[in-house]
């Protein structure tokens, strides 16, 4: 495993980060301990959760992901050698003060995220998305708070667009308190334009650590699909066929096969590994249901993607300005 700076933060993480959102949905308590063990064993240091990971269970106020997680960390007894990063912002418990990033939400969710992770300090605390009912002065300053609390360590955002990460920032250099030093943007090979028109100049500019989600672009990227095939009947596959069965998609997927079949790797692996080449990137969140699939991720930190093969990656998945 290769480790990178978290932003321009000293915080050092794993290269690729391990996404959790299927634990007690698609993975059970068991395999979720075996994917996590398999990470750990393989130098992984970086997870991933929200407080909202709850698919599929009967209680969705209960952090199921967030508990099986610290149930893990119990057993394993290795917090300290764990980089938790978890998400705050979703409806957590009924009325009106259930969701959102004001002062009453986040000082309640932090303090029931760390009972159910089992630990005393949560090394990356994100805003999942923005809240545009509550001034961002005073999610940024009870953030801090909780920094200074050591409840939190750092502080990051997901799915912001750039005109929010830019005031945020502005905020934050202007009251001088805690700041965001991450990103959590949709962003691969086959879904560029929107992270790449105006956030990926930001981040880089303001040494955001980027944390990419849906990498291999809902199983796209992995090369299961073919030109011409029917998709297999799910919510996932479906939505998958309606974003990337078109000419761009299946052009993105010729290129990306080609440059696999020289580095004889799987697809997923060279789409990751197209991602770690990329400016500002830090560390792209995979998901894995067993040892098998995670197994077929881990390679990408060792794959160097020539110039030649970027350019060609580059070309073939291009988006086009509008603007």
């Amino acid at each position: 495993m290769h480790y990178r700076s978290l932003g321009r933060t000293g915080l050092k993480v794993s290269a690729l980060c391990l996404g959790t959102m299927q634990f007690g949905w698609s993975a059970d308590e068991a395999m979720s301990f075996t994917v996590m063990d398999a990470f750990a064993e393989v130098g992984g240091t970086f997870l991933d959760t929200s407080d909202i990971y709850s698919i599929g269970s009967a209680d969705p106020y209960g952090g199921i992901s967030e508990q099986i997680i610290g149930r893990w960390m119990q057993a394993r007894g290795n917090r300290h050698e764990i980089v938790l990063a978890t998400k705050v912002r979703g409806r957590m418990w009924n009325g009106p003060n259930g969701e959102g990033l004001s002062r009453a939400h986040l000082v309640r969710a932090c303090d029931e995220s760390l009972r159910r992770l089992q630990t005393d300090y949560i090394d990356l605390y994100q805003a999942h998305w923005y809240d545009a009912d509550t001034p961002i002065e005073e999610t940024l300053e009870t953030l801090t708070d909780l920094v200074r609390a050591g409840k939190v360590r750092y502080i990051g955002c997901s799915n912001y667009p750039a005109w929010r990460l830019a005031l945020a920032l502005g905020t934050s250099e202007r009251l001088h308190i805690a700041r965001y030093n991450s990103l959590q943007p949709h962003y691969n090979l086959v879904h560029r334009d929107e992270f790449e028109r105006e956030l990926h100049d930001l981040c880089v500019d303001q040494g955001i650590g980027v944390i990419p989600y849906s990498p291999l672009a809902g199983g796209f990227l992995t090369g299961k699909y073919r030109r011409g095939d029917l998709a297999p009947t799910s919510a996932r596959a479906d939505g998958v066929q309606k974003r990337y069965f078109n000419d761009h998609g299946w052009a993105v997927l010729d290129a990306l096969s080609a440059v696999a079949a020289e580095h004889d790797a799987p697809p997923a692996q060279v789409a990751l590994a197209w991602l770690l080449a990329r400016p500002g990137i830090t560390a792209p969140i995979i998901g894995a249901n067993s040892r098998e699939q995670l197994a077929a991720s881990l390679g990408a930190v060792d794959i160097t993607l020539s110039t030649d093969q970027i350019t060609r990656l580059d070309t073939a998945s291009a988006w086009q300005s509008t603007g």
